[in-house]
Formats: C-alpha cells, sequence, structure tokens
C-alpha cells in the first residue's frame, strides 16, 4: 500500500503478523516511517515477513507469540521496547475461527481455543500494550473485531462471541484511557480475502467466490484495505476518534 501517514519515530506493534492483515498492516506501518514488531505463533513465517522488510530497508523485528499466553505477551511488548524504546501504535489483529458446528453441537475445547485466542488474546496484549503507553503518556490501540461482532452467524457461535467481546471490551478500555492520551478503537473488516475467510467456506473455492459476489460492493475486501482502516485510526488524523468499532465491508451489513 502507498504510505499516507507519517510514522517516523514511531514503533508499532502488530500481532498476527506472519499473513493476512496483519501483515498487509505491519508493512503499512513500516512504509510510513514506522519501527515495527512482527509477532505471530508460526515462527518461521513472521521470522520471513521481518526478513522482507528489513531487506526493504525498514526496521523491522519479529516475536514468536501465542498471544493466548499472558507471558508470551508480555515478553513480545517488553522486546518491543527494549528494541525500540517506546510503543506508540499496536494492532492486535491475531484470531482464529471456530470449527464449523451448530452451538449445541461444538465442543467446549474449541470454545476455549477460540476465546483464549481471540477475546483474551485481545485482553492479555491490551494489558501490556497499555501499561507501556501510559508510562510514555499516550499512544494508539486498534482491535481487529469482526462485522460479526455486528450481528449472529449459524456455525460459529464462539467466534461470533469472540467478537462481540472484543467490541465491548474495546469501547470499556477506550473510555478508561482517554484521558491518559490513548485512544483505542476496533476495525470490522467484512469479507477479507484471507485464510480465514476462506476456511469459513471449508476451503471451498467456488463458494468462496460466491461470498464476494454477495458483497454490495461486489467482490471480497483486500488486506490491504484494512490495514488502511488501521494506520488511519493510529494516525493524529483521527484524534477525536475513541471506542469506535469502524465497519470496512463493501456495504455488507448496510440495513
Amino acid at each position: 500500500m502507498n504510505p499516507v501517514y507519517d510514522f517516523e519515530g514511531k514503533v508499532a506493534l502488530v500481532t498476527g503478523a506472519a499473513a493476512g492483515m496483519g501483515l498487509a498492516t505491519a508493512r503499512g506501518f513500516a512504509e510510513a516511517g514506522a519501527s515495527v514488531v512482527l509477532a505471530d505463533f508460526k515462527e518461521e513465517a513472521v521470522q520471513a515477513a521481518a526478513r522482507d522488510l528489513a531487506a526493504a530497508g525498514h526496521k523491522a523485528i519479529a516475536v514468536t507469540c501465542d498471544v493466548s499466553d499472558d507471558a508470551q505477551v508480555a515478553a513480545m511488548v517488553d522486546r518491543a521496547v527494549a528494541e525500540f524504546g517506546r510503543l506508540d501504535a499496536a494492532f492486535n489483529n491475531a484470531g482464529v475461527m471456530a470449527r464449523l458446528a451448530p452451538t449445541a453441537e461444538a465442543t467446549p475445547e474449541d470454545w476455549d481455543r477460540v476465546m483464549g485466542i481471540n477475546l483474551r488474546g485481545v485482553w492479555n496484549c491490551m494489558r501490556h500494550e497499555l501499561r507501556q503507553m501510559e508510562r510514555q503518556g499516550g499512544g494508539a490501540i486498534v482491535n481487529n473485531a469482526s462485522v460479526g461482532a455486528l450481528t449472529g452467524n449459524p456455525g460459529i457461535a464462539a467466534y461470533i462471541a469472540s467478537k462481540h467481546g472484543v467490541v465491548g471490551l474495546t469501547r470499556t478500555a477506550a473510555l478508561e484511557y482517554v484521558r491518559k492520551g490513548i485512544r483505542v478503537n476496533a476495525v470490522n473488516p467484512g469479507t477479507i480475502d484471507t485464510q480465514i475467510a476462506r476456511d469459513v467456506v471449508g476451503g471451498d473455492d467456488e463458494a468462496y467466490d460466491e461470498l464476494g459476489k454477495q458483497v454490495p460492493i461486489g467482490r471480497a475486501g483486500t488486506p490491504d484495505e484494512i490495514a488502511a482502516a488501521v494506520l488511519w485510526l493510529s494516525s493524529p488524523a483521527a484524534s477525536y476518534v475513541v471506542g469506535q468499532a469502524i465497519t470496512v465491508d463493501g456495504g455488507l451489513t448496510v440495513p
């Protein structure tokens, strides 16, 4: 994506940064001048992503992190600060899809897996990011929710519940920390061309193509289009935007 905002001298942290929306956002921050910490539990993939950014002349490091593990999250934020001295922006993007099953047939193990990453993982990240940003006097956090936070969707109850939770957590933290110079917002992506979106239809390419055609704009969104929204929310251009869940969905949820 073409850099629109100036993040020179800033430090950005992106979870789920090995691919998809996370990688696009990390790349966007880097191209706009930020030093970037890419975090993901997929060690080889996130290391490769960081190397690619560094080879292109950007300041980027990779951290292996399972966001459901608080100790790993604490170490991730500590590494960012040790490497670059501060933390100005964070995109809490790491997430997983629930296995397809009606609510009564979903397993406790799948519920715990999805909630542990999608909701507790965001909370884990926010706890440590907020503490660092409070110490330094400000920052901006964007959480990745979903259009699933606005409605229901048969077969993925844990995912839908987790994303509703992310929006509630975002709004609450936004009110708690705005007077401390920290803005907290979320994005609600619609049908975006990522692996998680393809998993919703079980990897069926024809079914996935049909999903895109059902969007009013006539196609699935791109990870770069979500990255653009995250960079805006993280920038001074959104200085009066607090506690919002910005829907980026090609018109999918228009009443």
